[in-house]
């Protein structure tokens, strides 16, 4: 690792932002810190993550959504002051890293399926005990 890359870790470190796991194909809250004039105010921004990029602490992520009938996109950086907070909604299971074909689909094809829990070993576990006894 180059001094670059370890001051940027520093950084990182330094600021202390808890930022969940999240891949293209989820649906995220992103929580804005808006300033309007002297009020300062946390707007929720939902949609579904259409590309990220991993670049350290120039790292940023795009949401897509739709808003009034019209797709609106917004690019936030990672690791900015602006974001309050990032929640992950649901899970999507998607084979792009970019998702940038949702913009010519609209409706029933701009869905993306839901990506499942890996839980069904044990519950087949739970059920062959149940059935022993």
């Amino acid at each position: 690792m180059n001094l670059i890359q370890t001051l940027e870790q520093e950084e990182i470190a330094r600021l202390g932002k808890k930022i969940p796991e999240f891949a293209p194909g989820d649906t995220v809250i992103v929580s804005v810190n808006v300033v309007e004039g002297t009020r300062k105010r946390v707007q929720a921004y939902e949609g579904v993550v259409i590309a990220k990029r991993n670049r350290g602490l120039n790292s940023g992520f795009t949401v897509r959504k739709i808003s009034s009938g019209e797709g609106v996109e917004r690019t936030f950086q990672t690791y900015s002051p602006l974001i309050a907070g990032i929640e992950v909604k649901r899970r999507g299971d998607v084979r792009r890293a970019k998702l940038y074909y949702l913009r010519e689909r609209s409706g029933k094809s701009a869905r993306i399926k839901e990506k499942l829990a890996h839980s069904q070993k044990p519950q087949k576990a739970a059920k062959a005990a149940e059935a022993a006894q």
